[in-house]
């Protein structure tokens, strides 16, 4: 559980490394929240169809809940990336490939892949050591 909200204490910190395992463990959290949001409307009897507008206030409240959760999680989400690319030995602009259409979201996908370069780099010591030492 301390990974999975361990970007949420570093809300704008883009400086430093973080694990694989840090990035993940926030990405399956975002996940199975979203899950719950999206469960909500389809139990609800929602559409998800944005031509439908038979949805009513509680459809309008869910949805303006994902919303401002989104906005929220945003800042985290590109700074935990950053950070794995710093993890990497890679500049934290690398976030910016998330942009080309069709294959961007894939790269930084095999990139967040990735493990980490061992030892220290330019971005900070290494983020496994530091951890397991209890820094």
């Amino acid at each position: 559980m301390q990974y999975m909200l361990m970007p949420l204490a570093r809300y704008f910190d883009f400086s430093g490394r973080s694990r694989r395992k840090e990035y993940w463990m926030f990405a399956l959290l975002n996940l199975i929240i979203i899950t719950i949001f999206v469960t909500a409307l389809l139990t609800l009897g929602i559409s998800l169809d944005p031509y439908d507008a038979t949805g009513g206030p509680v459809m309008w409240l869910v949805m303006a809940v994902l919303g401002i959760y989104s906005l929220l999680i945003l800042i985290p989400s590109i700074a935990v990336q950053v950070r794995r690319f710093h993890d990497q030995d890679k500049s934290g602009w690398f976030v910016l490939i998330n942009f080309v259409p069709y294959i961007g979201g894939l790269i930084v996908l095999v990139f967040m892949l990735l493990e980490g370069t061992r030892g220290p780099n330019k971005y900070g010591p290494d983020s496994k050591e530091s951890f397991t030492r209890g820094v």
